[in-house]
């Protein structure tokens, strides 16, 4: 009975389309998948029947590369260099315009391209380099943790992971070529609710996800649920919904305490409202992201970050009687803390990235 329900659950678990136009990756046939919904901290009970689709992550992660320069050069393995790697002169095809340009702020560049995947909201292209070990998770924390999203974003309400995916097998089954596309370390739908400000609430129902590369990379994604996924919202007034058609953030290593960030977005904020009063918005949300994301690396957070490094590695390595303790200590040194990272982000009920 137990081999039946674990073949039930892998044949089950994931739809995986094919559709290479439509704007958020997903299908319109109507197919779908019924997966078991998995409990989240505040959960006790499961439900059964909830209907998953993933969008077609090749043509998502190929979107990503042919926008990010820096994913590129991950997915082709050559992460040395990071931005100093980068030719921008050789991607003709795409007409990026410069925003901003700073060398001594901490978004150093930004970009914006009009009419990507033939959607008129414009994609807007971040670029960081920080000082600090590179750890995807803690990246997708700031985001999806609702009291690390409140120390940047006053209009966060709500963020919560309503529909995590368990079997990442499966998951990883879909990606043929592991070398080019990461591992996948993290994947489910989450929902986004905004605070009443200077215009009335929004809410977004996205499909996101992490992938983790053995150079010590991440990609993290993210692409906005399609109209007939709706009945995935939770129960509650609606909102004016907000659709981010593409979502990436690519963290590269460029050395054993420094990291590279590029970041996309490409968020149509809804309600009609016209882009060129939108966009100046999401450009500053953003930037205080990176902010607290330089704060944080870079220690001026109460040293928050020693805190989380340490408490992994005590975890990671408890004291053995037949150990001293200063032997202990040497063998969680010659451990891979990028391991320990790893493990413990999988633990994390609110690890998983959807976008501001």
């Amino acid at each position: 009975m137990a081999v039946q329900s674990a073949a039930t659950s892998l044949c089950t678990l994931l739809y995986i389309c094919f559709a290479a136009n439509d704007a958020f990756a997903f299908s319109t046939d109507g197919s779908s998948c019924v997966v078991r919904k998995s409990p989240v901290s505040n959960r006790q009970e499961w439900q059964q029947g909830v209907e998953i689709e993933l969008p077609n992550l090749e043509v998502l992660f190929d979107r990503i590369s042919s926008a990010s320069p820096l994913a590129k050069l991950v997915m082709e393995g050559k992460t040395m260099g990071g931005f100093e790697a980068i030719d921008d002169v050789k991607q003709p095809d795409l007409k990026w315009k410069k925003v901003e340009e700073n060398r001594r702020k901490t978004v150093h560049q930004i970009d914006k391209l009009d009419h990507f995947q033939d959607v008129k909201t414009p994609l807007l292209r971040f670029r960081s380099s920080i000082k600090g070990p590179c750890i995807g998770e803690r990246f997708s924390n700031f985001i999806m943790n609702l009291d690390e999203r409140k120390k940047w974003d006053d209009q966060v309400a709500h963020v919560e992971e309503m529909y995590p995916i368990d079997d990442l097998d499966v998951v990883n089954s879909l990606l043929d070529n592991r070398e080019k596309y990461g591992t996948c370390t993290r994947v489910g739908v989450g929902y986004t609710q905004t605070k009443s400000g200077i215009i009335s609430p929004r809410e977004q129902l996205i499909c996101g996800g992490m992938q983790e590369f053995a150079n010590g990379a991440t990609i993290l994604w993210g692409t906005e649920m399609e109209e007939y996924h709706n009945h995935l919202l939770p129960e509650g007034q609606r909102h004016t919904r907000a659709k981010s058609h593409l979502f990436a953030a690519t963290l590269c290593p460029t050395s054993a305490n420094s990291f590279d960030i590029e970041y996309l977005l490409q968020t149509d904020v809804g309600g009609g409202l016209p882009h060129f009063m939108t966009t100046p918005a999401l450009v500053e949300i953003v930037k205080k992201l990176f902010d607290h994301t330089r704060n944080y690396f870079e220690g001026c957070d109460n040293n928050e970050l020693d805190l989380y490094l340490k408490s992994r590695q005590q975890e990671d390595c408890p004291k053995i009687e037949l150990l001293s303790s200063t032997d202990a200590d040497l063998l969680c040194e010659e451990k891979d803390l990028s391991q320990v990272h790893h493990f413990h982000a999988m633990k994390d009920n609110e690890s998983l990235l959807f976008t501001p």
